[in-house]
């Protein structure tokens, strides 16, 4: 793991702090955190003088950062930052600092930092501080600095690994998500951002964030490439007892897939930033859970013990699997949480929720610790973001790559189709055939069968299921030689 660089001049460098910097090191925003959760929750500031209280989105885009403007760019770095103006849906102010020298210095506000198109700029005295920030950095090509990732909006953030396009976010912390009495939305109140090193391909960046439940302190030491990499140290100070936290949240796109297209009259044969959910239990059992569109919302949860990992994915990766040249649904990342030590007991939750458009984010997958977080403790949280191309499991198993459904052989009878490639399946002699376990929690499987496909090298798994008056059918296959697994399960949730 990254480690930030620590100063060992930190006495020299209070000394030398000019009025608005302070001192700083790696427990600063821990210690900052500690404190705000002792005290009575105040909400930041979102006042903004006119026109920018009112912004549409067409207008706010119209602000741009002017990239000469770039923190650190005349100094070929490694990184450049850019800073997102306040308005539209980014109202509350967020406070950005630069750490250097075990010194953090706020980075002032200042409208010549943007362009303002063919909007009337502040007056050149008006502080409206900043929304969030970007950083770039080369990634695709050694000659250009792409956008690495963006902070903005609430604990919203995502990330891009080398030839992705922005799909599925993260975020510093899900609470109440699904929940009836509404979900609470904890925010970024500041940033501290170090200083990059030369020749140093690595990036940390310190959060504080804030809500009327808790308060908590983020450390991400990021590392771009062709999967950019985010350690993450998070410790939660919550100010009530929290028995509905989202540890590691991500939030996705899913509005048809060849798996459901039910009232979806669209020329293109899906559109997703993520098409499926992957988990690798403690016990070492990988799940591949199709995602759905629901009529109604669904809540999924996997009960588990010290998680290996989980993600929501984009599998599909070819462009005639969405035919979209300008969404290029095959290049939106996949996200992968990788935990770090033990999370003890607790599950993985799936939130779906119904979307009548691409253009809402209705996918929320996060960790649920068993025992509630109290009031007046101490959580601390370290994992591993990968925003990649394929998530870092173990090969051995076959991927289920492709699933199909449409009517069975009778009215009332619906067939499903999973195809299998790769990992074990790989290596079973010629004349060996895998055992086929498909299973349902009501209803019932007919006819399942499994046979080779010699369009993929893999294997076709097809049965049909008889429903009867169930209304919502928890659905598992996996492929077997004896006790041992050749492919990952297969989960799915029918609903009628």
């Amino acid at each position: 793991m990254f480690v930030a660089e620590e100063t060992a001049h930190l006495s020299e460098a209070q000394a030398q702090a000019a009025p608005g910097e302070m001192p700083f090191d790696s427990n600063t925003v821990r210690e900052m955190a500690r404190k705000l959760a002792a005290e009575p929750y105040k909400a930041p500031s979102e006042d903004l003088p006119a026109p920018f209280n009112d912004l549409g989105y067409d207008q706010y885009r119209d602000i741009r950062y002017r990239p000469d403007r770039a923190l650190w760019a005349p100094e070929n770095l490694p990184f450049q930052m850019q800073l997102f103006h306040r308005g539209f849906l980014y109202k509350p102010r967020v406070d950005m600092f630069e750490v250097a020298n075990g010194v953090a210095r706020p980075i002032r506000f200042n409208r010549d930092l943007f362009s303002y198109q063919n909007m009337q700029p502040p007056p050149p005295d008006q502080d409206l501080g900043f929304a969030g920030f970007r950083l770039h950095g080369p990634i695709n090509r050694a000659d250009y600095y792409d956008e690495i990732c963006a902070f903005l909006g609430a604990s919203y953030f995502r990330a891009l690994g080398k030839g992705h396009i922005y799909g599925l976010s993260a975020r510093g912390l899900a609470l109440n998500t699904a929940d009836p009495k509404g979900e609470e939305f904890p925010v970024f109140r500041s940033f501290w951002v170090e200083r990059p090193r030369e020749g140093v391909n690595a990036i940390t960046v310190h959060a504080l964030l804030d809500s009327p439940s808790c308060a908590a302190a983020f450390r991400f030491a990021v590392r771009p490439g062709p999967t950019t990499i985010f350690d993450v140290e998070c410790t939660i100070f919550p100010r009530t007892d929290l028995t509905t936290a989202g540890i590691a949240p991500l939030t996705s796109m899913f509005w048809f897939s060849p798996l459901n297209r039910t009232g979806r009259d669209d020329w293109r044969p899906a559109v997703h930033d993520s098409d499926g959910l992957l988990i690798l239990t403690g016990r070492g059992e990988r799940i591949w859970r199709p995602l759905n569109n629901p009529r109604n919302l669904e809540i999924s949860i996997f009960s588990d013990v010290n998680p290996r990992g989980y993600g929501l994915m984009q599998r599909r990766r070819d462009f005639a699997s969405y035919e979209d040249l300008e969404a290029r649904y095959e290049k939106r990342p996949s996200l992968w949480i990788e935990p770090i030590g033990d999370w003890g007991e607790g599950a993985v939750h799936l939130v779906e929720i119904p979307t009548s458009t691409e253009i809402h984010d209705n996918v929320v997958v996060f960790w649920r610790p068993k025992d509630p977080l109290k009031a007046k403790g101490e959580y601390r949280y370290t994992f591993r973001m990968h925003w990649c191309d394929e998530a870092p499991v173990d090969p051995g198993l076959a991927r289920i790559t492709a699933v199909h459904s449409g009517a069975g052989t009778r009215p009332g009878l619906r067939y499903f189709v999973l195809d299998a490639v790769g990992g074990a399946l790989r290596d079973l002699p010629a004349d060996a055939k895998p055992q086929l376990d498909v299973s349902a929690s009501r209803g019932e499987i007919l006819n399942p069968v499994v046979y080779r496909n010699p369009e993929t090298g893999g294997w076709r798994i097809a049965f049909e299921l008889a429903p009867g008056d169930a209304r919502s059918i928890e659905l598992r296959a996996q492929l077997r030689q004896g006790e041992q697994p050749l492919a990952e399960t297969w989960l799915y949730r029918w609903t009628a």
